[in-house]
């Protein structure tokens, strides 16, 4: 598959990693551990601001902030109603820059495939796409659901395979994440993780099996996918749906067992791709947090400069689940990163997967 465009968009709003620990503790009391344990949580967690559908503005006196968190501790059905109205626009948006990057007209899209796992509903995110960038009524849909943070790269697996299916294939994959719905407001470890890293996001991709008659400029070749499951490793990381949102495990043994397990099998992958670890020309990590990052460059022996795009993206906007890679790679792009690329990411299982991109 070709990538002719890409496109990201994250809420109109922002809030600094220090106003949202300080929001956090004003609506409970904590102890003077728990006060230690979020400080360090924070402060390390490598984020200096997130975007959120939940904020009515950037600055101002906390309690002004946003109302959706004010006074009670919404139940999934609320959120998930906050879900359908804002993941609409901000999917749009990316939709919307990846198409006019690409010079297409939507007429010619042929698939739309859609990533998410902050939200359901149906009618669901595609067909607003559909009506209102006026793709044809005709066009294939199919949807990648609770996938995690890796989402997006089964995304591109089945628009690649559409495209090798069909020499005509225009396909946009569109992710868009609204983490920040599932605050939860607990002092636990793995709550505070979560609500230190996780942040609202979207991305779109365009991608085709032909670029003859595509007016891009230097379009990406999305050549090889690669997915393995570390063995005994689902303790690691769940997604799972509660009454007052979804919640998040997230384990501290996470870095440990990518350290260990990660180079045999990207080694042997990449190996079938005819490259060595040496021979790749930038990486793509998603940034699940700096800890995952630190453990991703010690495995592949790599110095920590080779995942400036990763470390920036995670600074800048959070992790936003499956659409952050994009943000990656768009950074990488702009900077004039080397090819070929390599992505990677990681979800519930624990599970890894792999983009090779020339």
């Amino acid at each position: 598959m070709k990538i002719v465009a890409m496109g990201t968009s994250v809420p109109d709003h922002s809030i600094e990693q220090s106003d949202s620990l300080e929001i956090m503790r004003s609506r409970t009391q904590v102890t003077r551990q728990v006060e230690r344990l979020s400080n360090a949580i924070y402060q390390h967690s490598g984020v200096a601001t997130r975007h959120s559908v939940i904020l009515e503005r950037s600055s101002g006196d906390h309690d002004d902030r946003q109302s959706f968190f004010q006074y009670d501790d919404p139940g999934t059905l609320d959120r998930m109603r906050l879900y359908e109205q804002e993941s609409v626009p901000l999917a749009l948006n990316a939709c919307r820059k990846a198409l006019d990057a690409s010079g297409l007209d939507p007429a010619r899209i042929s698939q739309v495939v859609t990533v998410s796992c902050t939200g359901f509903f149906a009618p669901s995110l595609d067909l607003a796409l559909i009506d209102r960038l006026g793709i044809p009524l005709t066009v294939g849909r199919t949807h990648i659901g609770f996938m995690g943070c890796h989402g997006l790269f089964n995304g591109l697996r089945v628009a690649n395979a559409f495209t090798h299916a069909d020499p005509e294939a225009v396909v946009l994959v569109c992710a868009v994440e609204l983490c920040s719905l599932h605050h939860q407001y607990e002092w636990t470890t793995d709550k505070m993780v979560a609500n230190a890293l996780f942040a609202d996001g979207a991305a779109a991709i365009v991608g085709v099996a032909d670029d003859r008659a595509i007016p891009a400029v230097d379009p990406l070749r999305l050549v090889a996918n690669g997915s393995t499951i570390f063995a005994g490793s689902e303790f690691a990381m769940s997604w799972k749906i509660g009454d007052h949102g979804f919640e998040m495990t997230l384990s501290p043994e996470t870095p440990r067992l990518i350290h260990e397990n990660l180079r045999p099998w990207l080694e042997a992958w990449l190996a079938k791709q005819g490259l060595t670890v040496d021979q790749v020309g930038s990486w793509a990590v998603h940034p699940g947090g700096p800890r995952i990052l630190q453990a991703f460059a010690e495995a592949m022996g790599l110095p920590i400069e080779a995942l400036d795009a990763s470390y920036h993206v995670l600074n800048r906007y959070g992790n936003m689940s499956s659409p952050t890679v994009a943000f990656v790679l768009e950074r990488l792009r702009s900077t004039g990163a080397p090819l070929p690329c390599v992505a990677v990411g990681f979800g519930p299982g624990l599970t890894t997967e792999a983009a090779l991109l020339r």
